[in-house]
């Protein structure tokens, strides 16, 4: 599991400030009686729509016991309904001309299609009818099941790096949902039964707790006529109460060892860092961005231009932070050493970078640099309407606005040197540090695939 990335708010954010949009009311928003909220962008650059439902549920929700039913019920929606047979849903879009999939979160579930703008009314019935009528026999789930599980089995068992993150997580967070993997732990995988994803489905699949997203070559006024007729008659749910798990404070350095077949070691270090609430006032969210982006936003940035071609402690490393979401966030670095180095090789160079930075601080030119090239890779998404619909949404999950941007804007383009010295000297302690390591074994070896050292 690759860090390198840069926050995608970030991205967003420094690249429409840089470029003059026509101001306009685009996109457009309504929200139904029964409230379902319904966020139309017209983009008429070509005959397509982009159709995305978001439902402000993900693992994060779960149950201790119940891991990972969020993503096996994502499945499921693909199963049938009582107005159509299992499979029916992908055949009918693939018929249009169109591809669809979905995915899940620790925050959210989202259902997508891209389809001729012409047929956007058919993705539209579609997906309200899967939103009330969902309708999968015992025996379906039980082939399902199956599927989710080998999906484990290859995305993370399978994974060295994947279980590495995995443990991370599980380390840096006690008590806060996000220690749980979003694909389920493998022994509530075996446990879950039928009716935890019947139950999952009932409680949260309501109008009230779904954003409906489209962008594409759409009148919006009539969009909003076809998601009316659609949706509209649904009653809404009371949904159960979502009490705030407040992570307890850390006392001291975490660490944890994975032990898997690997060609590398690797390891994997996180902060506790703040989570984006209050747009105006959490600037050191929009300063720790920054920091990710001078460590880690671009080949020239720091840690690979150091760590991996400079010193080349490294052949691979990075750094990742977003500080946006419903839960709470972490600032992550991580990397493998090259032939001849170790893990403390790497641990040791990832943590002078961040040490330079503190000691040191940035430059203006840095600064202006990491921009301009956020503004770069952030082109080719602009002319996506999958790269707009996804914006949209996940800002609208989890409990933000397409709105909001202008002022994430203004707050990101503001920091200065002196805030990114300034989050570097408080956020990077042993008190709040955890450290997952990666250590190889044969194939051959006769231990468990993973053993972790912390849990």
């Amino acid at each position: 599991m690759t860090l390198r990335h840069l926050s995608k708010g970030l991205l967003l954010a420094l690249s429409i400030g840089c470029i003059s949009l026509p101001v306009s009311a685009n996109p457009f928003e309504t929200t139904l009686d029964n409230g379902l909220k319904v966020i139309v962008k017209e983009d008429r650059r070509a005959p397509s729509v982009v159709n995305m439902v978001w439902y402000r549920v993900g693992s994060m929700d779960e149950i201790d016991g119940a891991s990972g039913v969020a993503h096996v019920l994502e499945h499921l929606m693909f199963k049938g309904t009582e107005n159509f047979a299992s499979g029916e849903f992908n055949k009918r879009v693939a018929a249009m001309g169109g591809r669809d999939n979905a995915f899940t979160s620790r925050d959210y579930t989202a259902y997508f299609q891209q389809v001729p703008s012409e047929r956007i009314g058919d993705v539209i019935g579609l997906e309200a009818d899967r939103m009330r009528h969902l309708s999968f026999s015992d025996d379906e789930f039980s082939k399902e099941i199956e599927v989710v599980k080998e999906e484990r089995r290859l995305r993370t068992d399978d994974k060295p790096r994947s279980l590495v993150f995995e443990q991370l997580m599980a380390t840096a967070f006690v008590a806060h949902p996000y220690r749980r993997p979003i694909i389920g732990w493998m022994t509530d995988l075996e446990q879950m039964r039928a009716d935890d994803a019947r139950a999952w489905y009932r409680t949260w699949y309501a109008p009230n707790n779904a954003v409906v997203v489209i962008v594409g070559d759409v009148d919006h006024e009539n969009v909003f006529k076809q998601v009316q007729a659609a949706f509209g008659g649904f009653q809404p749910e009371t949904l159960p109460e979502r009490r705030a798990i407040i992570e307890p404070e850390q006392k001291g350095p975490r660490n944890a060892v994975v032990r898997a077949p690997a060609e590398l070691p690797y390891v994997a270090m996180a902060w506790r860092a703040p989570t984006l609430k209050d747009l105006d006032k959490d600037t050191d969210v929009y300063a720790l961005q920054v920091l990710a982006a001078v460590l880690d936003g671009h080949d020239g940035a720091r840690i690979p231009r150091n760590v991996v071609r400079g010193s080349q402690v490294a052949v691979s490393a990075g750094a990742g932070y977003d500080g946006t979401g419903r839960g709470e966030s972490l600032f992550i670095v991580d990397g493998s050493p090259s032939r001849g180095k170790t893990v403390d090789d790497v641990q040791k160079s990832l943590l002078a970078e961040i040490a330079k930075i503190r000691e040191e601080g940035v430059s203006e030119a840095e600064l202006r640099r990491v921009k301009a090239q956020a503004i770069a890779g952030q082109i080719y998404e602009k002319d996506s309407l999958m790269g707009q619909a996804t914006e949209i949404g996940s800002l609208a999950a989890i409990g933000m606005s397409w709105q909001d941007e202008d002022l994430m804007i203004e707050k990101l383009r503001a920091v200065t040197a002196d805030q990114v010295q300034d989050v570097a000297r408080r956020y990077f302690s042993d008190e709040t540090l955890s450290v997952a390591v990666l250590e190889p074994v044969s194939i051959e070896a006769t231990a468990p695939t993973a053993s972790a050292g912390h849990h």
